[in-house]
């Protein structure tokens, strides 16, 4: 049979969903249980202790049980439950038709109390606490009602004596499968505990090894990082230039000293904000140092990174911090440069430190291109006098 037609009769039989077609295989897996049953039926039919007209009451109702869960599973019914394994129900059902197959197998009634066994064990692994106790009481209360009235109305195959031994091994081996149960229910709900909170430590981990905590922008370790593997793509293939920015907020110390430490914080934190709600998604802003940021902006040249830069210092100025009564207007000074390949990135980003100190010596809030190595600084214009640019940075 062709691979292919192969794969389809299985998604016509379990669905393409992998999490479905686990359900499915799963229940039609615990249907085996019912077949041992049939079989026993069968046995006991032909040695004259079951009647036929037992024997296809039984094999129809467990045929129903197994094609009513196909469906309902294959359907995607089962997805509108909290409980989409619908493992609790379908031990309930099994139970009940183990209990009707004790009910009706006359001399070889007895061993059908082994599938008890059976269907509380698939799924002991799947069972929470309560349904577990809730399956083995539904059991006990169950096999001893079909045992009390079967030793009423049938006691030549169903003798008071042998069922009182039969209810008390099933009043012992139950509990003790349900408690085994439940104590592994309670073991999964720990580990899954303690799996989700290494999970989140692991995160916690992984935010502060490359997220500054004050303001949620890359840190600088991490930068270095980032900055390498752009490095490293530009150098193999002549492609993806990038430009470094330095931006440092202009006179931020005498914010600090004014409003206080807090305030400074929602500065910075306010800085990374409005810079990133500007930036395109390919640019990457980092903090650098204290109020010291960088920024990398790739595919672009450094004339045209200063517009983009220009984006972020508009934006600041139509949104001002509020400090307490008074509203402060966050500028910043700011060295660009290019990275020309086959240079150490510590050359590169020392060539915008250089940049940033003469946008300082310039009066502070505006950008300052220094080209390449060797080449003079040169002051570009403050805010608003930029360069014409077919397409911004």
């Amino acid at each position: 049979m062709p691979s292919n037609l192969v794969q389809q009769l299985n998604e016509a039989a379990f669905g393409t969903d992998p999490k479905q077609r686990l359900r499915i295989k799963r229940s039609l897996m615990a249907a085996n249980v019912y077949v041992i049953c049939i079989v026993l039926q069968a046995y006991a039919w032909s040695i004259d202790y079951m009647d036929q007209d037992a024997v296809v009451m039984l094999s129809s109702a467990i045929l129903i049980n197994v094609l009513w869960w196909y469906g309902f599973l294959r359907a995607g019914l089962n997805l509108r439950f909290k409980d989409q394994a619908m493992t609790l129900p379908q031990i309930l059902s099994g139970l009940t038709v183990i209990v009707g197959a004790y009910s009706v197998t006359g001399p070889v009634h007895g061993s059908t109390l082994m599938l008890l066994a059976l269907v509380l064990v698939f799924g002991i692994f799947n069972l929470k606490a309560g349904a577990a106790r809730m399956a083995g009481a539904y059991t006990v209360v169950l096999m001893g009602i079909a045992m009390l009235i079967k030793s009423r109305t049938d006691p030549v195959n169903y003798p008071a004596s042998l069922e009182i031994a039969h209810f008390v091994l099933t009043a012992s081996i139950v509990p003790t499968i349900s408690t085994l149960a439940a104590q592994l229910s309670n073991l999964r709900a720990k580990l899954q505990a303690q799996k989700d909170e290494l999970a989140q430590a692991v995160m916690r981990i992984q935010i502060l090894a490359t997220r500054d905590e004050l303001t949620g922008l890359h840190n600088r370790r991490h930068m270095l990082e980032v900055l390498t593997q752009h490095q490293k793509r530009l150098d193999r293939s002549g492609q993806h230039r990038f430009c470094l920015a330095l931006l440092d907020l202009d006179y931020f110390k005498r914010v600090n000293d004014t409003y206080g430490h807090g305030v400074g914080d929602d500065v910075l934190r306010h800085f990374a904000q409005e810079a990133r709600s500007v930036m395109r998604d390919v640019d990457v802003l980092a903090r650098w140092g204290g109020e010291e940021f960088l920024l990398l902006m790739v595919d672009t040249s450094p004339e045209l990174a200063q517009i983009g830069i220009a984006r972020i210092r508009d934006k600041l100025a139509d949104s001002p911090v509020a400090a307490g009564d008074t509203s402060l207007v966050v500028k910043f000074s700011a060295g660009v440069t290019g990275y020309w390949g086959n240079e150490p990135l510590d050359t590169c980003i020392e060539r915008a430190d250089h940049a940033l100190y003469a946008a300082k010596a310039q009066g502070r809030n505006c950008t300052v291109i220094e080209i390449g190595p060797g080449a003079e600084l040169e002051a570009l214009a403050a805010t608003g006098q930029l360069p014409q640019a077919s397409q911004p940075a």
